[in-house]
């Protein structure tokens, strides 16, 4: 019998993938599912960005193999994007950025240049799956730091004991947070830095969802704060702002070390990103403004009709500034698994089990902005006529 490695043995298999599996299987089945569930943008991709594509791609030139480290070009726009948008001006394109298949990818691989076997990394719970597992194929632990409504979804630092924060070699964040939508402030980046600096810790920050914010809510860049590259790096992403999720391209940018380490387990594991779909990112970057404003326009109308109508059937919630996710508690008498099976099954709206993004999810659940007006009212619909109103 052909054994797995002990490594794929012990990681759980991935949120989504079991998500995606039942939509299938009730799609194949020729029922009208309205999927709530997974952060991937319905809308399309901004004809700019799809022209600039389609003209490199007849360039024979970018038919090549790539470089593992991206595009001169494409670094240089990262690094100008972060002058324009963020005022972080000395981001060296040839030493503190690497483009990305997507900055998932470098999440998990980022474990694997700085996590050896029994290293510990501190986690933010619930969070995004792939920070836990990354550190886990890397044969490393999380030591979690629990994310509660009553301290704003922010991890607390100070509880993190000595002993713990002095074996750390890597402290994840995540802001605006997926899958909460809370953003972070620049105070709260200062004493993180702070922390990182006084620990010799690598922080990593997961900025994908920065340009996704409203009421007039913004979101800093960790680099933002004074000698954070010296302990920080930052992902970016192409895919939530210019709904280029599957054409895989982001970046990580800021510590130079980090950014080289990176660049060299990339190079013997991938063969870089499709340089056509590179100059099609470098047309978002270099004009981001118009089109994540439409996109802010969009989220902020469907996140009204989802927290007003999930409001009159009895929640309370606030309407989130950040991400395209609305995380609200289940009901009483439900764990985070039973409430979204009995809405499936009762309503064939999908949401996410709260679970799903640790141990401090539970209890939660949440819904993603990824599907157009009409349906998200018709979702709010459904719940009313199935279940009338919950009890809290």
């Amino acid at each position: 019998m052909i054994e797995p490695a002990q490594r794929i043995k012990e990681i759980p298999p991935y949120l989504f993938a079991g998500i995606e599996k039942k939509i299938a299987q009730a799609l194949a089945r020729g029922e009208d599912v309205i999927s709530l569930s997974i952060g991937d943008p319905d809308l399309p991709a901004p004809e700019s960005i799809i022209d600039a594509l389609n003209g490199a791609a007849r360039d024979a030139e970018n038919h090549r193999y790539p470089s593992s480290a991206g595009l001169p070009s494409f670094r240089r726009a990262v690094s100008d994007y972060y002058a324009a948008r963020f005022g972080v001006h000395d981001l060296d394109p040839e030493t503190e950025v690497v483009a990305l298949i997507g900055s998932k990818e470098g999440i998990a691989n980022l474990s694997f240049c700085f996590i050896d076997p029994g290293d510990l990394a501190l986690a933010p719970d619930p969070a995004y799956p792939v920070y836990r597992g990354g550190t886990a194929l890397a044969g490393g632990s999380c030591y979690i730091m629990p994310l509660l409504a009553e301290n704003g979804f922010l991890p607390d630092l100070d509880a993190i004991p000595r002993e713990v924060a002095e074996r750390a070699r890597v402290m994840w964040l995540n802001y605006p947070n997926n899958p909460t939508g809370a953003v972070a402030d620049p105070a709260f980046f200062e004493k993180a830095v702070a922390f990182a600096r006084r620990y010799d810790i690598l922080l990593a920050h997961d900025s994908a969802y920065a340009e996704l914010t409203f009421d007039g809510c913004y979101a800093p860049s960790i680099l933002q704060i004074p000698g954070a590259k010296d302990v920080c790096v930052e992902f970016g992403s192409c895919s939530k702002p210019f709904n280029m999720t599957g054409w895989r391209l982001g970046f990580m940018v800021g510590n130079a070390a980090a950014v080289r380490a990176l660049s060299t387990y990339k190079s013997n594991v991938d063969s870089g990103v499709f340089q056509a779909v590179q100059l099609a990112g470098i047309a978002g970057l270099r004009d981001p403004q118009p089109i994540v404003e439409r996109a802010r326009q969009v989220y902020a109308a469907r996140r009204d009709i989802l927290v007003d109508g999930l409001n009159s059937l009895g929640w309370s919630l606030s309407k989130p500034k950040g991400t395209f996710y609305v995380w609200a508690p289940v009901p009483l008498g439900y764990d985070s698994g039973s409430f979204a099976e009995e809405v499936f099954e009762k309503t064939k709206v999908v949401l996410t089990p709260g679970a799903g993004f640790g141990r401090f999810g539970e209890g939660y659940f949440r819904a993603a902005l990824t599907t157009e007006e009409s349906r998200m009212a018709e979702a709010i619909s459904r719940i009313r006529k199935a279940f009338g109103g919950f009890v809290f």
